[in-house]
């Protein structure tokens, strides 16, 4: 017989473990699990090695709302973060439900049962079996297994070594030698900084720039705040502070584009004087927050650069050759080693395969519901943070939700929540407004997104704490499948 939990949480990232402690604390009744295909927690922060990897975002909004970042560093590393997540988890009692190397493959709903069938694999490769009453997707948006690769003319004749930063390898030593890095999105600018410590010279490749804005390691108003309020205060106030800055920046980005732009260009200038090429290197041909703005703590990646150990170049490759890589325009990169930071290859709830009463759910023709649930697919919430502010910001409304809808169906002596949408012909929209490539190449298997509230995805903090805190929950969510006479949830 398999097991039964009233909750399965898949992923023991930043999401997981949050999911996990408003479960604790506000559904204190219910009994769950969180099935990890990994062997550690903390997902992406586990997963990811390569050198200087650290958040894009800063700690007092990237971090739990409930678990106050206490460290100088506000864009902190990822060892760090590691530590974090792992010290939140032991501290609540969360660790003690983590089961790791559970890969889950499949979960299917059955309406007279009002229970999903989750079906794994455990660590010995034995399937394993478990049922719930309401499950979570807590396992990120891209595939662990591969990154995103292009397939480059004639790579196999370069005698080098070949790297992609998922798959880093630990013994990689790069001192004193020549690194090329093809990218220019979050990776690569976090890696050419950090290699131009030891390496000989390292490039970054790009065949177009992104916009990159530096700001300071040490958030100075937090920890001066800190330093005389009781944490928790300081955090909260810190972390408000940013969510409103950041949804101010994001505004003005909006609205003012050609002239935001032109302030992010002249950041850049300021940094590396007025004989750089800014205009080739650093000069995107969208407009900001189209795609993800690349944060440099401390102007690093500026500084590699008039230092003379880093150095951009724009341009096609051509081709792979025995020492490196000849561009289109006939100039050869000579190179020891070639980072590929080419991108995350983006994977849908990590690719398990859902069914309704033995029907498949093609989930690319699904509506996101309120940016957590899908239409139709009852009792099922995913977590999917923003692209313009930090991913935890989300994953905290989405798992407090999460627990409005059990109390309510508790309440209610109901066992299936359903998003339905009240108007058929409503117009359909892309899963997000985002050019980023890893989206663009995912198009075709992502849900879309309605054209009004509660279909709409919100990239607001603000209006998805207005929705999911305090918005009602009968908002084209249909409570239905009463609890039978008898049964242990009726109590």
């Amino acid at each position: 017989m398999a097991e039964h939990v009233d909750v399965v949480i898949v992923g023991a990232g930043l999401s997981g473990v949050g999911q996990a402690y408003h479960l604790q604390r506000r559904c204190p009744d219910r009994r769950y699990v969180i099935l990890e295909g990994r062997a550690a927690m903390g997902g992406t922060w586990d997963l990811f090695r390569y050198p200087g990897i650290r958040s894009d975002s800063d700690m007092h909004t990237l971090g739990f709302a409930f678990q106050p970042w206490t460290e100088a560093k506000a864009i902190a590393d990822g060892p760090s973060i590691r530590r974090y997540i792992e010290a939140t988890a032991r501290e609540h009692g969360i660790d003690g439900n983590i089961r790791y190397r559970h890969h889950v493959r499949s979960a299917s709903w059955s309406t007279p049962d009002a229970r999903w069938t989750v079906e794994a694999t455990g660590p010995d490769g034995q399937p394993v079996t478990i049922t719930c009453d309401f499950l979570c997707m807590c396992s990120g948006y891209y595939d662990y297994a591969r990154g995103y690769a292009p397939d480059f003319p004639d790579q196999e004749s370069f005698a080098g070594t070949l790297v992609h930063p998922q798959f880093w390898p630990e013994d990689l030593d790069y001192a004193g030698k020549r690194v090329i890095v093809i990218g220019s999105g979050a990776t690569a600018v976090t890696l050419v900084p950090e290699m131009a410590k030891t390496a000989a010279q390292v490039t970054m490749l790009q065949r177009s720039p992104t916009y990159v804005v530096s700001r300071p390691a040490q958030d100075a108003v937090a920890n001066w705040l800190r330093a005389r309020l009781p944490s928790k205060a300081a955090y909260g106030i810190t972390r408000w502070k940013n969510v409103l800055l950041g949804m101010l920046f994001y505004r003005i980005a909006r609205k003012r584009p050609e002239k935001f732009k032109q302030r992010l260009i002249g950041m850049v200038r300021d940094h590396l004087g007025p004989d750089y090429d800014v205009g080739i290197h650093f000069t995107p041909s969208y407009n900001p927050w189209d795609q993800r703005l690349c944060l440099v703590p401390d102007a690093d990646l500026f500084e590699a650069i008039k230092q003379g150990r880093a150095s951009v170049v724009t341009g096609t490759i051509d081709r792979f050759v025995t020492d490196g890589i000849r561009l289109s325009s006939g100039e050869t990169l000579s190179a020891d080693i070639v980072v590929t930071a080419t991108g995350l290859q983006l994977q849908l709830l990590s690719d398990v395969t859902f069914s309704l009463d033995g029907q498949p759910i093609d989930l690319s023709q699904a509506v996101q519901y309120k940016g957590m649930m899908f239409s139709d697919v009852p009792n099922l919430a995913y977590t999917f943070g923003y692209t313009n502010a930090s991913w935890t910001l989300k994953a905290d409304l989405v798992a407090n939700y999460v627990c409005r809808l059990l109390n309510t169906m508790k309440r209610r002596g109901l066992r299936q929540a359903t998003p339905r949408i009240a108007d058929p012909a409503m117009a359909r929209a892309p899963f997000v407004d985002f050019t980023s490539g890893y989206v663009a190449r995912a198009a075709h298997f992502l849900p879309k997104q309605g054209t009004r509230k509660p279909w709409r995805l919100n990239q607001n903090y603000a209006l998805d704490v207005v929705a999911l805190r305090f918005g009602s929950v009968d908002d084209e969510l249909e409570f239905s499948n009463p609890v039978p006479a008898g049964d242990a949830r009726a109590a």
